[in-house]
């Protein structure tokens, strides 16, 4: 399944279920997943099976796709994926660690 169709399903979800789901509502969502990262943290350091640590981070993308549904709906986060990656892939070794080099030294 491709994060667009992803993106369908956890609307038709959202509708079913009644959760939120309007543009003011970004900001939660933005933070449920951000809280569901937390609890995949939580059930790493506890040594939980892997799948619970799964579960936790799918909540997280769930939350994040949905987001960008209301967020930016005219972008294809397919497209967006395969752009992003490309340009990481451009990127120098360790780009963005610079910092701690100069941490080091100083």
């Amino acid at each position: 399944m491709h994060l667009e169709e992803m993106k369908k399903e956890i609307e038709a979800l959202v509708i079913e279920k009644g959760f939120y789901n309007k543009p003011e509502d970004i900001p939660k969502k933005l933070l449920f997943a951000f809280i569901e990262l937390g609890e995949a943290s939580a059930a790493w350091k506890k040594g939980e099976p892997e799948e619970k640590i799964a579960e936790e981070l799918i909540d997280a993308i769930f939350y994040i796709l949905d987001t960008s549904r209301l967020a930016c709906p005219s972008v294809d986060m397919d497209n967006m994926f395969k752009k992003k990656l490309e340009k990481n892939w451009s990127r120098p070794y360790q780009y963005g660690e610079g910092h701690r080099t100069k941490l080091l030294k100083g």
